[in-house]
């Protein structure tokens, strides 16, 4: 991947996995792509790990202390290494975000975490969070705005987001949120020579992420992968055939929708469409 952690086993606990990993990989005088082959993943894969660059996967931790003949040493360094701020379900993906040198997000109903204000992000957090307590949702929110860094900077990814036009009509928190966000997401656009818009209309009908969000990570130097989620779950998905598939759709939508230039104009539109609302009420 593009980005490298700080591999210092005493800097964290995925950093102290990988030392470890490495450490029991060699006294088994083996190497990544012969470990890799035993736990059946790629050698760059066991690289990932050692380098801290993904998190440790459970499911992987146990072949490789079977392998290794580590007890349950790996398992338990897993469980603390995959402690994260944001969903776990999500967490693998985050993890992935920092590192694309793109991002193409399709969202059929709600503004993506990137482009989020925390008034918005507050807001949907609560709707799906409704018996949480507030310090819970308060940390959630965090971790979105804290994830929207990720697009300033020399290294920062492109970020190329459709959203469909419902995201632009219906009322998360309040009206003067719904404006204050429509108007983030212009300025964004306007400040960002990094960040591409397009929204798909009513009138373009069904199209194929009709019921789920999708994101696609493109790298340097690794392969493309996608995320997939619904509620309350989400899916990594690294199989190639797979992730064609989604980047041909992907292709479609971005096709069908409003091209940026007119899509800002539709957002520029709806956000005052909320002022008058704002007003009203």
């Amino acid at each position: 991947m593009t980005q490298h952690r700080n591999t210092d086993p005493y800097a964290d606990a995925r950093a102290f996995y990988g030392s470890e990993l490495r450490r029991l990989r060699e006294e088994a005088g083996l190497t990544q792509e012969q470990l890799g082959q035993r736990v059946f993943c790629s050698g760059s894969y066991i690289g990932q790990f050692e380098a801290a660059i993904r998190r440790p996967q459970p499911e992987v931790s146990e072949l490789l202390d079977d392998v290794l003949g580590s007890g349950k040493h790996l398992q338990r360094l897993c469980r603390l290494a995959r402690t994260t701020k944001v969903a776990d379900y999500f967490a693998d993906a985050a993890e992935l975000e920092r590192q694309a040198r793109t991002i193409s997000e399709c969202s059929p109903m709600f503004i993506p975490g990137l482009l989020q204000t925390e008034a918005y992000a507050r807001a949907l957090t609560r709707a799906s969070r409704r018996f949480a307590g507030q310090q819970v949702v308060e940390q959630l929110v965090s971790a979105r705005l804290e994830r929207a860094q990720l697009l300033d900077g020399p290294t920062a990814p492109v970020d190329w987001t459709i959203i469909h036009e419902s995201a632009l009509r219906v009322t998360v928190g309040s009206p003067a949120t719904m404006r204050e966000q429509l108007t983030y997401l212009v300025e964004t656009v306007q400040n960002r020579p990094n960040v591409v818009l397009q929204v798909l209309p009513f009138a373009a009908g069904p199209h194929p992420f009709m019921n789920t969000m999708v994101s696609l990570m493109e790298f340097s130097d690794a392969p493309p992968v996608v995320y997939t989620e619904s509620a309350y779950s989400g899916q990594l998905i690294e199989d190639p055939a797979l992730v064609a598939q989604f980047q041909s759709a992907y292709d479609l939508a971005r096709a069908t929708a409003l091209s940026p230039e007119a899509s800002l104009g539709l957002i520029g539109s709806a956000a005052e469409e909320w002022t008058t609302h704002e007003y009203h009420n």
